[in-house]
């Protein structure tokens, strides 16, 4: 072959494979942002287990939380870590993650029920193998400190459900009840919520990730900090001074996740606090202020967190919103 044809041979080839590189990446990308794996939906007959990650719950009573699994059709196994006492904990980190790694090893329990809050899950996270959970995926269930987990799940591909858990049962209105069944068994979602006069019109689709604030922000830098690029966010928080909550928000976005978000959830910011010297705004003000500048829909007063009406959401889910002055909307995609 004449040298100069050669040449051209070889920059033609090059160039192709440029070509088919640049398709793989866009479409590994796309499969990253857009594929999270949903474990199968519960069927009567299915195990639910109920784990302890964080606080002990010596004096909690189980009773209607199975009862509740039993008139679903579900049966209920009581994990190890339940009655456990380590201080604070259901019992020590090692105890804790070795109950949650029963749980996920084992492929007859189709759910993992975390029965409180409150702190510790993060101690844990790192002791916990899920080689075998993507094998058979499951959902994780509970709100608050299991934010670590909710955000472990989203990094690495799975949903998971945000939502009552076994202590807070009693007290949960009907709705949110109603709306934890429907995520469980692959039942339509949907939410329509009064307008408020805080929110910020517009619509926006998007993946959900997000939770409890506090653990949002202490996650961030880790292996289980969430990506926020073109993604909803839901933030909601308890008993924290005001200050922080305005900390929290400006790391957020100093580490640029707001300005990335194509819409905010903002649920319960119940029983806060301030210092002798005020600050100035309450929670929901403060979550306006530091977001505010960005074109985003924002729903304010949304029924999820530390409050009786704690609807179910899935996270990891591709959502809908939208925000006008009649209120807001909010499906999930199935």
């Amino acid at each position: 072959m004449h040298m100069s044809g050669l040449k051209n041979f070889k920059n033609y080839f090059f160039h192709c494979k440029f070509i088919l590189l640049i398709f793989a990446l866009q479409s590994f990308t796309c499969q990253s942002q857009q594929n999270m794996i949903t474990p199968p939906y519960l069927q009567k007959g299915d195990t639910v287990a109920i784990v302890a990650t964080a606080r002990k719950n010596i004096e909690d009573n189980l009773k209607p939380t199975i009862d509740l699994l039993h008139s679903w059709g579900l049966e209920a196994v009581v994990g190890t870590s339940i009655g456990l006492d380590f201080n604070q904990l259901a019992g020590t980190d090692e105890q804790r993650a070795a109950d949650f790694q029963h749980q996920l090893d084992n492929p007859n329990i189709k759910a993992i029920w975390c029965v409180r809050g409150g702190y510790g899950t993060v101690r844990m996270i790192d002791l916990l193998d899920f080689t075998k959970f993507k094998q058979h995926p499951k959902w994780v269930i509970g709100f608050s400190d299991v934010t670590v987990l909710h955000n472990h799940l989203n990094t690495m591909g799975y949903k998971s459900i945000h939502g009552i858990m076994p202590v807070t049962i009693p007290r949960a209105t009907p709705a949110a009840i109603s709306s934890m069944k429907s995520s469980l068994f692959g039942e339509p979602l949907s939410y329509t919520i009064a307008p408020d006069k805080m929110n910020r019109f517009g619509k926006a689709t998007g993946e959900l990730v997000g939770g409890n604030l506090s653990i949002l922000y202490s996650l961030l830098g880790s292996p289980s900090a969430i990506d926020c690029k073109d993604k909803i966010l839901f933030i909601e928080d308890l008993d924290e001074y005001l200050y922080h909550i305005d900390r929290m928000m400006m790391n957020l976005r100093r580490n640029g996740c707001i300005e990335n978000l194509k819409g905010i959830l903002v649920g319960g910011m119940t029983k806060m606090k301030d210092n002798e010297v005020p600050w100035g705004k309450n929670a929901v003000e403060i979550v306006d202020d530091v977001t505010k500048k960005y074109n985003i829909p924002v729903i304010f007063n949304f029924p999820a967190g530390h409050i009786q009406d704690n609807r179910a959401l899935i996270m990891g889910n591709t959502i809908s919103i939208e925000v006008n002055e009649t209120g807001s909307t909010v499906s999930f995609q199935k």
